[in-house]
């Protein structure tokens, strides 16, 4: 297997763009550019595809950004020019990245450049400051009105390899399966995540037999996004499966031991905390059961599919729901 490559080849534009710009690690006080420029940046090619635009407000990514740089700062990076107005500092933020590193995998969760500053090399230039250099799994997801991003990322070996849907809705028509006989869900409460104690082991070990590595900070993130957690546990005690869904809508992550409990489990979720709204899944395309079943549950599919990416395998989506894009 060719090992995907972990340094940008350079390109003409390159130098200009270094010579232009300034790169730095990011402050607390840089997260609120941070949310324009990712909501400049979708919205000018969300209107050309036709697309609902994001809000100005979106708290959900000011709490996601800042999960980021609480978890990996050194990996969140911002690129600013001086300030024609003298705000800011003096600087103007007009990109960012950020990347989590979990086990031997790192994911890139941001790279999002200005509307304006898009193809001088602006983008290249952020991801050389974050990619390892130690032969780790490299991972994103990517959406797929995006061909000159995918492209760049696949040069690096971060291949699209799965569709990730979002599934919006609530069941009109209910199309799951219960639980099995015997099968309990265990309610833990929002963020019910105690580092210390029983859950976090059991927690833990599921995330390590699908996802190959635990990750207890962005469970933690759980409580601050008021998701509600269950465990689920046949008649002996074992548990087969966790899942957490909050009443603004959002359901995930969700984790089940066998594939043919993560569609009951979600149907649980879906029952057990009802949402102000519709809820939000976040399906791959590996979890055939569940989307099918969402699907004639009443659900729809929203926008175009996010792209999953890999240098190579890490994780079994058969049997797992991510939190989000930007986490997984």
């Amino acid at each position: 297997m060719t090992k995907p490559a972990t340094r940008l080849p350079p390109r003409d534009n390159d130098r200009q763009t270094r010579d232009a710009v300034q790169f730095r690690p990011a402050r607390r006080d840089d997260l609120r550019a941070c949310r324009e420029v990712w909501r400049e940046s979708l919205n000018d090619y969300m209107g050309r595809v036709n697309e609902p635009l994001i809000p100005i407000e979106a708290e959900s990514i000011t709490r996601l950004h800042e999960h980021l740089l609480s978890t990996d700062p050194d990996r969140f990076v911002v690129a600013t020019r001086p300030a024609v107005d003298g705000g800011e500092g003096g600087e103007r933020i007009v990109g960012f990245t950020s990347a989590v590193r979990r086990g031997d995998l790192w994911f890139l969760s941001m790279l999002f450049i200005r509307p304006n500053e898009q193809g001088a090399g602006l983008g290249r230039a952020l991801l050389a400051r974050i990619l390892p250099t130690d032969g780790a799994v490299l991972a994103t997801a990517t959406d797929t009105a995006q061909p000159i991003s995918n492209a760049l990322y696949a040069s690096l070996g971060m291949v699209p390899r799965m569709p990730v849907f979002s599934v919006i809705g609530r069941p009109a028509r209910h199309g799951f399966e219960p639980l099995p006989s015997g099968v309990v869900a265990q309610a833990l409460g929002i963020g019910a995540y105690d580092r210390e104690g029983a859950v976090a082991a059991i927690v833990d070990a599921i995330d390590r037999e699908l996802l190959g590595f635990i990750r207890p900070r962005d469970h933690g993130l759980m409580g601050l996004e008021g998701r509600e957690g269950f465990l689920y546990r046949r008649p002996d005690g074992a548990v087969v499966g966790y899942g957490f869904a909050s009443q603004a809508g959002r359901v995930g992550p969700v984790a089940a031991r066998d594939e043919a409990m993560l569609a009951p489990i979600l149907g649980h979720l879906l029952d057990a905390v009802e949402p102000h709204g519709a809820s939000a899944v976040w399906v791959a395309g590996a979890a055939g059961g569940p989307l099918v079943q969402l699907l004639r549950a009443g659900f729809r599919l929203e926008g175009f599919p996010v792209l999953l990416c890999w240098s190579r395998p890490f994780a079994d989506f058969s049997r797992y729901l991510p939190i989000s894009p930007g986490l997984l």
